[in-house]
């Protein structure tokens, strides 16, 4: 069994001449919070579409939990427990703030269509633990009293809360989330940090982390991984990231000054 519970190793893909994501290789443990950053275009949201299936690795190997899922459908890794949120909020806009997280649970029932158009005392049943089980979601993420609102009509940064409670409602055991803080306020970014620690420790699961906040991917972010131009060019703590050279060229046009020569790439494939 491998000591990492998401481990991807050398995923490339390509459309035409452009190599969007070349030789990417993320291992992360569980319980891991781990950070994917890079200047816009460098590939980040790629790498997240071959994690969740969205695309299919050219080359390249995906596990999860030791099991392989490598171009597998993105509702079949979804269940074998990789769960993502998105750049741009993809929520049911129309439906409740609760209907969204059911939507969620509702990956993990057991749904008959007899069942179903009967509403039998089994499907009567499932669906009212499947609502408790929401309710409960939303009550921490202070969420649960604007249950019966529909989804579009909340605040950006609720919105940005309801997409990752949906994800959680799917049980993942690695949860992607692509650029959390966009359009969030400092308040908001202080209070999404404490967020993504608490997830991390009170569902016990993995967290990669897409962010352009500097701050915040350095505050919590344990590992990084660096993407320029679909490459990775370096995984470190976050404190030799902020000095790698070639992540200082990456991102300013320039090598930093005084800085030596690396001596390694990103993790070992």
């Amino acid at each position: 069994m491998s000591e990492f519970l998401l481990d991807a190793r050398n995923i490339s893909i390509a459309f035409g001449g452009l190599k969007a994501c070349q030789n990417l290789t993320l291992q992360i443990p569980a319980g891991g919070l781990y950070g994917l950053i890079g200047p816009n275009g460098a590939g980040k949201t790629t790498a997240f579409n071959l994690l969740t299936g969205v695309y299919t690795p050219q080359s390249g190997s995906i596990h999860l939990d030791g099991r392989p899922i490598t171009g597998l459908p993105p509702h079949q890794i979804a269940k074998a427990g990789l769960s993502r949120t998105f750049q741009n909020i993809r929520l049911f806009g129309e439906l409740s703030v609760l209907d969204n997280i059911m939507l969620g649970c509702h990956l993990r029932g057991r749904h008959a269509l007899v069942r179903t158009l009967l509403r039998t005392p089994a499907f009567v049943a499932q669906e009212a633990a499947m609502r408790t089980r929401a309710m409960d979601l939303l009550g921490m993420f202070n969420l649960a009293h604007l249950a019966d609102e529909q989804a579009r009509s909340l605040p950006y940064g609720d919105q940005r809360r309801l997409e990752i409670c949906r994800a959680l409602a799917t049980e993942p055991k690695v949860l992607l989330l692509d650029e959390p803080a966009a359009g969030m306020n400092p308040s908001e970014k202080k209070s999404l940090a404490q967020s993504i620690r608490f997830i991390r420790d009170c569902f016990k699961l993995a967290v990669l982390l897409i962010e352009h906040d500097m701050g915040l991917v350095m505050d919590i972010c344990e590992k990084i991984t660096v993407l320029d131009h679909g490459c990775p060019i370096a995984f470190d703590v976050p404190a030799k990231i902020q000095c790698d050279p070639r992540v200082c060229e990456a991102y300013l046009g320039e090598p930093a000054a005084d800085q030596p020569a690396p001596a390694g790439g990103g993790p070992a494939a």
